[in-house]
């Protein structure tokens, strides 16, 4: 199956590969309950047998020999029903037991397990049900089988899951009518209630039950699928109402039709299987297909469901076990992909609890709760598919939610929806809980336990707990939590519940500790609990000894003994039990009771009767203590350690010691476990001294082992490695050597030397640790044990073997022997080291050749070449040559060593390694300046400079001379010199700077020409010498000009920075620093006069400007025609007011500059100087002005006539109209305004019109700006804040009228009304409300109180629920009846409907009837009747319960009957007892059978015949004498003791007439040899003559009848066996073996139409009739 498609199919088994037959593959020898088992009935060598296969264990078939005509499975358990011609049994085949039998009257021609306790059977004529709940009772007959199913073959019979409703079905041949479909299916729909069968023509059917939106309980419904000549259809049936859906098949099938139907009760999925091997998959609530495809090539004849998947299972004539199911992972994005059905997928997501749709319900989720639909997004998280959105996040939302006005909140919407739904999760039944107990509404709580609404959890039952003890109890039960139920139970003083619930669950709790708090909390119960754990069948469960324990704890001395006496079932704890019971009185000992009693004496006894034990408890005297605790064999030792620790310390000792001297052998392991145990009491050193007088050092040994290493004390770990070592422990003193940290190295190192161990590895270790290595030499050397040295340096620690060499030179050992260490040494060692043992005995040359071959062996060590390099130096072979080629050794070090031999050495070896302190110090101190200096220019190091160069060097006068004269003359690299240059100048030393330029610049060098030299000698002669800089200036030409002059005027050397620029011509910079650094005008203008140039000129005219010399500053810019400096020129001289001069300036600069902002400017300086003339002139002419901007300018400036030219040339009509405001041309503004069309405008003209009440101009104004919503609140706000209400209201109704009106008109119109017109309201609400804001209107009218209006406009807005409430409470003023019946079916909310009804009664109690018309539909009728019966006004609506009676509710039918009673009416009454049987009968009755009128009474009589209560209706129509009545009642009874009673009743009474009416009436019921005994006995024979001929003349008919029965049956059985014999095989078509499960079913989408003429099938190979149906013949 490809992975696109929403099903998954599977092959479970092929029945001919575990040995069925072929020919047992069919519909009359294979069955199928369920998906189970699997019975076939096959004849194996001429034996019949019945095959069972168990499909979870398919190779295990169990064949069993047996002969039946049909076998059938239970559909769960191993239990066999076969049948044979009419007998039945029913075997348990695990237990090997007949269940039951039964041989029936009928054949039975189909039989079905309908429930897992009944067995359906259908005969010609009837159905049966055969329980095997009890193993008596005979099939019970449910319904005769309709005609509509004479002659046909019965393929199925189902059964509902309630058992009231069932369907049998059965398909035949259709001869009759040639053009309709070729098998007909019939069925027959049963209702137990009813007991009414249906004829539905079908040929599948299925009961299902499905939980639908806005249904508490789940729907129950039947569906069924027919094929006639006109199509298929799939009804989906509320036993009432139709829903048809149309089947598809394919043009290829036209005899298809259906032959099977399950319904998953997970997914609501109609699984339908056809004739041909198609399976159609339907949603089961709206019917849209799902899914269709072909599953098999051959008739699949029997299914079940398949419960392990909530699909279907089915077998087909090849034998193959197939099963189809929902593919829950992909049936969800399929069905929104492929068949883009999105309500289908959510529901089905949210139904089955399906991924798919997620996203679709967070994205629909979230909509509608940022819209504000709270209910609805509160469904949506509910129905989320496996509860994605029922988090904590969801509940948050709405918690946090705005709740409507008047509406529940959001929350409680939400956890009301989820209560209807089902069980609420842990989080949500935790967030439900906390504010109900919060409120003190725990029977709601309650309630939703009993109703499993709840998920039970140890967090809910502790949030419980704080309110209610039980029923958090009830809580933790069902959450499971036996710690927190056992707690309950104590808290709550049910003690003796506790031990029966723990075994129940299997939990074991501390009753130790739950006694201990029961016992502070509850003495009395905690001693009925003790007495209890201690007397538990299965032995005590707790410690008697811990039991006493906790009554003295608690001080209870007399329960404690009570307890103890019980437990040891003795009354006597006396002396006398250590003679004659000693194990009593240990017990009574060991739980320590009694205090004051003779302990010497009872010691004594103890002793003597063996229990050494109890003696030493009680034992004070040492010397009897002494005498029985050497006795260790026969006390124990966990006992006798713990002993030691009531005795004092010599106590201890002294008992110790006896111990040892007694039996040493014996006694001393316990001895060594006391010392251990007490050894920071008692003292280490009083125990070593004890085992050591007693010589046990194995004693010793094992004492101190066991302290060791917990133990600082360093006497301790001597004692103990002395103690191994004598022990022959070498190996523990070997480890205490290397590990331990506390003992005494010295005193150690000297033991072991003494020791003279075999073994000198512990010596070796203590003095490797502790630097004795000098000693272990001298030791192991003088001691001819050269071996351990070689041990020591080759295994134990190479590091050492410096020190090593370095003691063997001491103690003058040979040198071949101190090379062959070396030698043979393989581990590393610190060779530093070793050269500086051997360099510091002079006998450096010793390691030579190991040097010579460590180097010949690769070796890049240093210290190795640093070893060389000494050497050369000492013998002085060629060490400079050395130094300065080899690059390895480590040039410190060398440099070092060489310092006081050699200085030169020193100075090349810290050279080669850069080691510049140290080269530094060397120099200084043997003054090798020219090579420090020669070093320093080379190194290039700044840090290195600053070192050398700090005035605290008392040789940087030295050095510094040594570099100007030696180093930097012979240094060509330019770097070199930069660097030197840079340190100079970091170390702050102009002068000497100054002197080392000069030196290499004014002399002649390499760098002379240098320009970042020259640069840097002028820059440190302007900072350092500033009288050198004019010498320099003369000079020097290579430097950089504009840097070196602006660093001058940094340092302020203006003459000089402005000798620089005039030298060089640089003019401009020249008349800068004169006007902007010198800050002499005079000089600039000079200056400017003598070199006459346009730059001078302009920077002379900016210096003026920023001087305030404005006149002079535009004549400097006029005569240099320089216009750029034109917006700052503007600026200064419009602050200046200089506009005559501006004009001059703003002149010149449109000669050559078209700026807008100079002709701007000019206009503006033409208004400011009241050059009108000019400014026409101007404005004539070209130009790019911004005529706005000096519009605004003067309109600003008051300069009215200058702005009205402005804005009357560029046709500006909108400031025109503000301008002639202020003019006073009113009628013109206006003019104007409407030329310029703008809202703005008009508003200003509007502003100004009403300032001067204009009203009539205002209007016109007013006009233009209403039609924009968003201006309309301030034209209002600007009329009303006067007081002009007339005028607003006539400017708002002119509005009306315009083609733009909008809403917000006609709304705020609507305001102003209900402020100051109230009476024009309602009329303009009539006439314009859908054209009004009404939420804004509705704020307003309910604010000035007028209800009518807000009724209305809450009709209007289809806010029914408040149009509703508002009537109902402004009654006088906006009620009215036809109206109010009008809104109030149109709420929402239907708490409403009872408010109405309550508000009707008080105020309009006659029209009561009228509303509850109008309401029948929609409200609870149970409410209202509870409603009026509580005011006692139900005889009020009367009418009403007559007209809601045909509903047949309980509450109305008892109110109406009241009423009867009430009125008399029994006639009226009967027929409602009669035609609604909804109600409390027997109550009924009881209240009758008293009344005090006849007909009252005989309809008493009559319900409890309704109710099958023969003897008490019977007994009131004795009563009575109403004899017809009761003869009746037994008639009804069909109850043969009943009729006999009654019968012997009349003759009693001697009713002769009635004895014969009796026989009449109840013929069938009454036993004719009863009735002529009667008869005999009370001489009634003449009225028992008619009876006795009717009952010989009905025997005489049945024989007749009986002899034609059988007759016919004869025939019948005749003509069956001839009609089987003739019966042809079954071909299921001709589609050969083409699968449409994997090759598709032939179209893309949707299936094409369905082809009316002509199959497309090709005929059959057997030549069979197309329209045999593949389950028997007909």
């Amino acid at each position: 199956m490809a992975a696109t498609k929403p099903i998954t199919f599977c092959e479970h088994l092929q029945l001919s590969s575990i040995g069925v037959q072929p020919a047992s593959i069919s519909f009359q020898t294979l069955t199928l309950e369920s998906d189970h088992f699997i019975c076939v009935r096959e004849k194996v060598n001429e034996q019949n047998q019945v095959v069972i296969v168990d499909l979870a264990d398919a190779n295990n078939v169990l064949r069993r020999p047996i002969t039946a005509d049909s076998a059938i499975m239970h559909p769960h358990k191993k239990i066999l029903a076969l049948k044979s011609s009419r007998t039945l049994q029913i075997f348990n085949i695990e237990t090997k037991q007949k269940v039951k039998s039964h041989v029936n009257n009928e054949d039975i021609v189909f039989w079905k397990w309908v429930s897992d306790t009944v067995i359906g059977m259908v005969t010609d004529t009837a159905v049966f049900h055969w329980t095997i709940a009890d193993q008596t009772s005979a099939p019970q007959k449910i319904f005769d089988r309709h005609a509509t199913l004479a002659g046909a073959q019965i393929i199925n019979y189902r059964m509902s899951g309630d058992e009231k409703w069932m369907v049998l079905i059965g398909i035949a041949g259709n001869t009759t009518n040639p053009s309709a479909f070729k098998v007909k299916g019939a069925m027959q729909l049963y209702s137990i209630d009813r007991s009414v069968s249906q004829p539905i023509e079908g040929h599948a059917a299925s009961f299902a039950e499905l939980k639908l939106d806005g249904h508490q309980h789940p729907t129950k419904l039947f569906t069924f699928a027919v094929r006639t000549a006109t199509g298929a259809k799939l009804h989906v049936t509320r036993y009432s109402r139709k829903r048809p859906v149309d089947v598809f098949f394919p043009p290829e099938a036209t005899n298809d039709f259906p032959v099977a139907m399950q319904v998953s009760k997970k997914h609501g999925i109609v699984y339908l299987v056809t004739k041909f091997g198609f399976i159609h998959l339907y949603d089961l609530e709206s019917g849209a297909c799902v899914y269709m495809n072909r599953i098999s090539g051959e008739t699949i004849f029997v299914t079940a469901e398949h419960e392990a998947t909530n699909g279907i299972i089915g077998i087909n004539k090849k034998g193959q076990v197939l099963s189809v199911s929902v593919d829950e992972g992909s049936v969800v994005p399929y069905i929104l992909g492929t068949l883009n059905n999105t309500e289908l997928a959510f529901k089905l997501a949210s139904r089955a609890n399906l991924p798919g749709a997620d996203d679709l319900y967070i994205k629909q989720y979230q909509a509608l709760f940022q819209s504000g639909q709270f209910n609805e997004a509160a469904k949506i998280a509910a129905n989320s598919p496996r509860g994605i959105l029922r988090t904590a996040q969801t509940i948050e939302a709405f918690k946090t939610a705005p709740a409507p006005p008047g509406g529940l909140s959001p929350i409680l919407q939400y956890f009301g929806i989820l209560l209807e739904k089902g069980e609420l999760n842990q989080l949500e039944s935790l967030e439900l809980a906390r504010p109900v107990l919060q409120q003190g509404r725990k029977q709601l709580l309650e309630k939703w336990l009993k109703e499993n609404k709840l998920t039970c959890s140890e967090e809910l039952g502790d949030i419980v707990r704080l309110h209610d003890m039980t029923l958090a109890l009830s809580v933790y039960l069902r959450a499971n939590v036996p710690n927190k139920v056992v707690a309950c139970f104590a808290e709550t003083g049910q003690t003796d519940k506790i031990v029966l619930y723990s075994k129940k669950v299997g939990y074991s709790p501390d009753y130790t500790a739950l006694l201990q708090h029961i016992m502070r909390t509850n003495p009395d119960k905690g001693a009925e609990f003790a007495a209890q754990l201690v007397n538990d069948e299965s032995g005590p469960l707790v410690d008697i000894d811990r039991v006493v324990d906790i009554f003295m704890s608690q001080n209870m001395i007399q329960p404690a003994t009570s307890f103890l006496l019980d437990a040891l079932k003795t009354t006597n704890p006396s002396k006398m039990n250590l003679v004659h019971a000693p194990q009593v009185a240990d017990a009574i000992l060991g739980n320590e009771m009694f205090s004051y009693y003779d302990k010497p004496r009872i010691a004594n006894l103890c002793e003597r009767a063996g229990l050494l034990q109890r003696a030493l408890e009680h034992y004070e005297d040492i010397n009897d203590i002494k005498r029985a605790i050497v006795h260790t064999n026969v006390l124990q030792p966990d006992w006798l350690v713990n002993y030691f620790s009531r005795l004092t310390t010599e106590q201890s000792m002294a008992c110790m010691q006896e111990m040892l001297r007694v039996n040493i052998r014996q006694n001393l392991q316990i001895v060594v476990q006391i010392a251990t145990k007490y050894s920071e009491i008692l003292g280490p050193v009083k125990l070593i001294e004890m085992f050591e007088s007693f010589k046990s050092f194995e004693g010793l040994y094992y004492y101190l082992g066991s302290i060791v290493n917990l133990s600082q004390d360093s006497e301790v770990h001597f004692k103990y490695i002395q103690a191994a070592t004598r022990t022959g422990q070498i190996r523990e003193v070997e480890r205490i050597c290397r590990e331990s940290n506390f003992y005494h190295p010295e005193k150690v190192k000297n033991f072991l030397k003494e020791a003279r161990l075999q073994d000198q590895l512990p010596l070796i270790i203590v003095c490797d640790r502790f630097d004795f290595v000098h000693d272990l030499v001298l030791y192991l050397y003088q001691n001819g044990l050269t071996k351990f040295i070689e041990v020591y340096v080759q295994q134990v620690n190479s590091a050492r073997t410096p020190q090593v060499v370095g003691g063997l030179l001491d103690v003058d050992c040979d040198e071949t022997t101190i090379k062959g260490l070396l030698t043979s040494i393989t581990g590393n060692f610190p060779i530093e080291e070793l050269v500086q043992e051997v360099e510091s005995r002079n006998r450096l040359k010793l390691i030579l050749p190991w040097l010579e071959a460590r180097i010949q062996a690769g070796s890049q060590d240093p210290a190795v070449y640093n070893a060389i390099a000494k050497i050369f130096i000492d013998s002085n072979s060629n060490p400079e040559a050395f130094l300065k080629e080899n690059n390895i050794y480590e040039p410190l070090v060398v440099g070092k060593y060489c310092e006081k031999r050699d200085p030169y050495l020193a100075y090349i070896a810290y050279a080669k390694g850069f080691c510049d302190e140290e080269l530094i110090a060397i120099t200084n101190d043997n003054s090798m300046f020219k090579q420090q200096s020669r070093y320093l220019v080379k190194r290039r190091q700044l840090d290195l400079w600053a070192q050398v160069l700090v005035p605290d060097n008392v040789h940087r006068r030295q050095l510094i001379d040594q570099i100007i004269a030696t180093a930097l003359p012979e240094c060509t690299d330019p770097d070199d010199v930069s660097v030197t240059v840079k340190a100079f100048i970091s170390a702050d030393l102009p002068i000497e700077l100054i002197e080392l330029l000069e030196k290499i610049i004014l002399e002649p060098s390499p760098f002379s020409d240098n320009k970042n030299l020259q640069n840097l000698l002028m820059l440190t002669a302007i900072r350092a010498d500033k009288g050198k800089v004019v010498n320099y200036i003369t000079k020097l030409e290579n430097y950089d000009i504009a840097e070196i002059a602006k660093i001058a005027i940094d340092h302020g050397l203006y003459e000089e920075a402005f000798m620089i620029f005039k030298k060089y011509d640089q003019h401009a910079n020249a008349i800068n620093v004169l006007v902007e650094h010198i800050a002499s005008i005079d000089r600039g203008l000079d200056y400017a006069t003598k070199v006459n140039r346009p730059e001078v000129w302009s920077r002379l005219a900016k210096a003026q400007l920023d001087g305030l010399r404005i006149k002079d500053s535009i004549d400097s810019y006029i005569k240099a025609e320089d216009p750029t400096n034109f917006l700052e020129v503007i600026e200064m001289a419009s602050r200046a007011d200089k506009y005559d001069d501006l004009v001059r300036y703003l002149q010149m600069a449109r000669k050559t500059l078209r700026e807008p902002k100079i002709d701007t400017e000019l206009a503006h300086s033409y208004a400011k100087t009241d050059r009108l003339h000019d400014m026409e002139d101007f404005l004539s002419m070209t130009n790019v002005a911004d005529i706005l901007e000096v519009g605004e300018k003067c309109f600003n400036d008051e300069l009215y006539q200058a702005a009205k030219l402005l804005f009357t040339s560029i046709s500006n009509w909108a400031r025109l109209a503000t301008t002639l405001i202020y003019l006073g041309e009113n009628q013109a503004a206006v003019e104007s305004a409407r030329k310029a069309g703008n809202t703005q405008v008009w508003k200003q003209v509007h502003a100004a019109c009403i300032e001067k009440q204009e009203f009539r101009l205002a209007q016109i104004c007013g006009l233009n700006i209403v039609v924009h919503a968003e201006e309309l609140a301030g034209v209002l706000q600007s009329y009303e804040r006067r007081g002009y209400f007339d005028e607003v209201l006539a400017l708002m109704e002119a509005g009306l009228s315009l083609e733009r009106a909008h809403m917000g008109i006609f709304t705020e119109l609507a305001i102003l009304y209900s402020k100051y017109r109230p009476e024009k309201l309602m009329e303009h609400l009539k006439l314009f409300v859908s054209r009004i804001n009404i939420p804004k209107v509705i704020k307003a009218t309910e604010k000035v109180h007028l209800w009518p209006e807000l009724v209305f406009l809450y009709v209007k807005y289809d806010e029914f629920d408040n149009a509703a409430l508002a009537m109902m409470e402004r009654s006088p003023d906006a009620w009215e009846h036809n109206q109010f019946k009008d809104v109030v079916v149109r709420v929402a909310n239907v708490e409403i409907y009872y408010k109405a009804l309550s508000f009707y009664l008080q105020e309009q109690p006659m029209l009561l009837n009228d509303l509850l018309t109008v309401l029948s539909p929609r409200i609870e009728h149970t409410r209202v009747v509870r409603l009026f019966q509580r005011s006692d006004n139900v005889p009020l609506i009367k009418p009403y319960l007559i007209a809601v009676q045909r509903l047949n509710v309980e509450a109305v039918n008892e109110a109406y009957n009241d009423l009867l009673i009430e009125e008399e009416d029994y006639k009226t009454l009967r027929d409602s007892i009669d035609s609604f049987d909804n109600f409390n009968n027997l109550q009924l009755a009881k209240r009758l059978e008293k009344h005090e009128l006849l007909e009252f009474r005989r309809l008493a009589a009559h319900l409890y015949k309704k109710n099958g209560k023969w003897e008490e209706s019977i007994s009131l129509s004795k009563q009575d004498k109403l004899f017809k009545d009761a003869m009746q009642t037994a008639a009804f009874s069909a109850s043969k003791e009943v009729t006999e009673e009654l019968l012997s009743y009349f003759v009693d009474i001697g009713n002769k007439e009635c004895f014969a009416a009796m026989l009449y009436s109840c013929f069938d019921l009454l036993s004719p040899d009863f009735v002529e005994e009667l008869s005999w006995q009370h001489g009634l024979n003449d009225f028992l003559m008619p009876y006795k001929i009717q009952v010989q003349r009905s025997l005489t008919a049945k024989v007749v009848a009986l002899e034609k029965q059988v007759q016919e049956l004869s025939v019948k059985d005749t003509k069956k066996e001839q009609a089987e014999a003739d019966a042809p095989i079954i071909n299921p078509g001709g589609f050969g073996n083409r699968l449409l499960l994997t090759q598709g079913n032939g179209f893309a989408q949707a299936p094409p139409p369905m082809m009316m003429n002509g199959t497309g099938i090709p005929p059959m190979p057997t030549g069979l009739p197309s329209h045999m149906t593949g389950f028997a013949g007909f």
